[in-house]
């Protein structure tokens, strides 16, 4: 089993739900998270004056996969949150040891 992490502007939320809905994904986890990178913040102006905005606002996708599904969930991820411009996000893959539902006790494959 694969843990998916995807860092994502947070207007593309819908678009990666629905490629990974049609990837066959039923369930993920979204947090509202803070952050920079090579975009290194962004300046605004509020009542005329200009300050810098160090963290911006993204989010982050969390899914537990299968490891066969690997590929068609990062295609997914990629394809749905592309812009094309700096700041699109990253996608992360870890391996996971085991899983647990809580409700039934199911483990591993079947919890997922």
């Amino acid at each position: 089993m694969k843990k998916v992490e995807a860092i994502i502007r947070p207007f593309k939320l819908e678009d990666v739900k629905l490629a990974l809905v049609n990837a066959g994904i039923v369930g993920m986890t979204v947090t509202e998270v803070r952050g920079f990178g090579r975009q290194k913040g962004q300046v605004e102006r509020y009542r005329g004056s200009e300050f810098t905005v160090e963290f911006l606002q993204k989010l982050k996708i969390e899914v537990v996969i299968a490891d066969e599904s690997v590929d068609k969930v990062l295609k997914a991820i990629a394809d749905a949150a592309k812009t094309g411009e700096i700041g699109d996000g990253k996608i992360f893959i870890s391996p996971v040891e085991s899983v647990v539902r809580i409700r039934t006790g199911d483990t591993d494959g079947d919890a997922l």
